[in-house]
């Protein structure tokens, strides 16, 4: 009988799994889209009718998705800037109680939508073309002022208008973070990037903008809309313009409104636009997270120099001014 065969046992050497280092894996961020709307209406002398054309809009703008929605600039009346009559001043209310903010605010809330609501307001001896942001519960988050006011034919706002003390200033609404400047701002990309570094993810320009009476052959509609097409893509934001349309007769001038009223992308793209002669809403959706990743990749904002921009304080791009 054979002898068993006596085996050693192997020895098996312990295996240990050394970590694996793994690169983070790319997440999206968690989506933030929100849909806005721009409008564009005529404007006459009957408020009530005015009134509720906006309204109208607003209703139309909601039904359709929009949670953010731009009025035009001024349109409880016609753009009577052409002319300079002390009469004017009348149509000028305090923000407190100011009739049109207060039906607004209604509106805003039985929505659910944030409105923006553009004034001639009164305050005490000073009249200022104001913005009052009504967030979507129907509560004023506050107003701004206009800064820069024109003055030229069939636009001399200086006549009426005090330049706006309250400085460019962002809103956290229901629709996210917003920015609103008035119409002439449009023009100063300092506007658009003081409200961008405060964190703006949408800048708002409700605007009268038409012919020039000096020269009937200048269209400055695509000028316009570049001009603000530029302040998105250098702030990757998106933009909301809402224009007037319509022919007013003044006095000093025949102003024809050429709407044009647009929506867009961080690219400056344009995402939806209106027409020249046409009332109308037109609605477009945002992703607010995506905007904020594209804007921290591409590096724009942590590579500024705020130290080097002293010309931009000066009028003649050398002298400060005393009061500084």
């Amino acid at each position: 009988m054979p002898s068993p065969q006596s085996q050693a046992p192997q020895s098996q050497a312990p295996q240990s799994q050394a970590p694996q280092s793994q690169a983070p894996q790319s997440q999206a961020p968690q989506s933030q889209t929100i849909t806005v709307a721009a409008t564009q209406m005529t404007c006459g002398w009957d408020w009530e009718e005015n009134m509720a054309k906006a309204e109208a809009l607003v209703r139309r703008a909601a039904a359709e998705g929009a949670t953010l929605i731009l009025l035009q600039e001024l349109f409880e009346t016609p753009y009577f800037c052409p002319d300079q009559k002390q009469e004017y001043f009348t149509l000028a209310k305090p923000l407190d109680g100011h009739p049109a903010v207060m039906r607004m605010q209604a509106l805003a809330k039985e929505l659910g939508v944030v409105l923006p609501v553009s004034v001639f307001e009164r305050a005490n001896n000073a009249y200022y073309n104001s913005i009052v942001i009504v967030d979507a519960d129907g509560t004023a988050l506050g107003h701004y002022r206009k800064s820069h006011i024109p003055d030229g034919p069939g636009y001399q706002e200086k006549f009426y208008f005090t330049p706006g003390d309250t400085g460019f200033k962002v809103w956290d609404t229901a629709a996210g973070r917003i920015g609103v400047a008035i119409c002439w701002d449009q023009w100063y990309p300092e506007c658009a990037r003081a409200m961008a570094v405060q964190g703006a993810d949408l800048l708002l320009y409700p605007t009268a903008i038409g012919n020039e009476p000096q020269d009937p052959g200048l269209d400055s509609k695509d000028h316009w809309q570049r001009t603000m097409q530029g302040h998105a893509a250098a702030n990757m934001v998106g933009l909301i313009a809402s224009n007037r349309i319509g022919t007013e007769q003044h006095a000093a001038a025949e102003m024809t409104f050429y709407g044009h009223s647009f929506i867009a992308d961080g690219t400056g793209a344009k995402l939806a636009e209106a027409g020249r002669d046409d009332e109308a809403v037109v609605t477009a959706s945002l992703d607010l997270a995506a905007l904020r990743m594209a804007r921290a990749s591409w590096g724009f904002f942590r590579d500024r120099r705020p130290d080097l921009y002293g010309p931009v304080l000066t009028h003649d791009g050398k002298t400060l001014s005393a009061s500084r």
